[in-house]
């Protein structure tokens, strides 16, 4: 069993000048596109923006990160019920799809799509980066992208060839923290603390925590990455845009 690649892939933030074809790009997505999916229905878009307009236009929707404006391709991965429904209303089938249990399978169809992507790329010489701030801005990423209702952005990915051979390779939970036999088992706080003692160990996390003036690992990210203010906000914003994307 070769893991070999799964063990050593890592995020790119920074890309080369190379551009990456677009029989390439082609490829890959179709290749990507027979990924599991809900019911054979495929229940996702996805945007390619390579223009330096519309990639200027799309950073702020993502806090003004830089990869989205020097990477050669920005993916914007969508759920999409629409081609669907525009299906069945033209072969005389009424599609009842404006709710939320049809929501989550496109959702769950859309992040395994790029999910499959992002393995391809990586295997084939490109370097990714998944952008978390999709649903923080959906409603403005829909603006810039001209999308109509039914269809919603989840994932983004900025693409291309890295610009270093070195990356910083990806720390995670020992498997014990993940496992449950047969059945959930609650965890003790010492037995948790436990798990994350190797995460909070790394020379890169403790620098993360006296650069942000803070006690431990955990305040970091309940008190500066994502705060419940933050959170409160952002969904309130993506309820909105849902439902004016007639779902909910």
């Amino acid at each position: 069993m070769n893991l070999k690649y799964f063990y050593d892939r890592a995020t790119v933030r920074e890309y080369s000048s190379q551009d990456i074809e677009n029989d390439k790009l082609n490829e890959m997505i179709e290749a990507a596109s027979h990924a599991p999916t809900t019911g054979g229905m495929q229940l996702y878009s996805v945007v390619v923006t390579r223009d330096k307009a519309m990639k200027e236009k799309l950073a702020p929707c993502h806090s003004g990160q830089p990869m989205v404006t020097t990477a050669p391709v920005v993916l914007t991965f969508c759920a999409d019920f629409n081609r669907f429904v525009t299906w069945c209303e033209a072969s005389n089938a009424e599609p009842g799809y404006d709710n939320f249990q049809s929501l989550m399978s496109a959702i769950l169809d859309v992040t395994i799509f790029a999910q499959q992507f992002n393995t391809i790329a990586e295997m084939n010489g490109l370097g990714c980066c998944y952008l978390g701030t999709t649903t923080y801005n959906a409603q403005e990423i829909a603006d810039v992208l001209n999308l109509p209702a039914r269809v919603v952005p989840i994932v983004t990915l900025t693409v291309g060839y890295p610009a270093s051979k070195e990356q910083l390779k990806t720390d995670r939970l020992p498997l014990d923290g993940i496992i449950h036999q047969e059945q959930y088992s609650e965890m003790t706080a010492d037995v948790v603390k436990n798990i994350y003692h190797h995460k909070e160990s790394l020379k890169v996390n403790k620098e993360f925590v006296e650069e942000n003036g803070k006690e431990t690992l955990a305040q970091v990210f309940t008190d500066v990455r994502y705060p419940r203010e933050t959170n409160e906000l952002f969904s309130r914003k993506f309820l909105d845009f849902l439902k004016e994307q007639n779902y909910m």
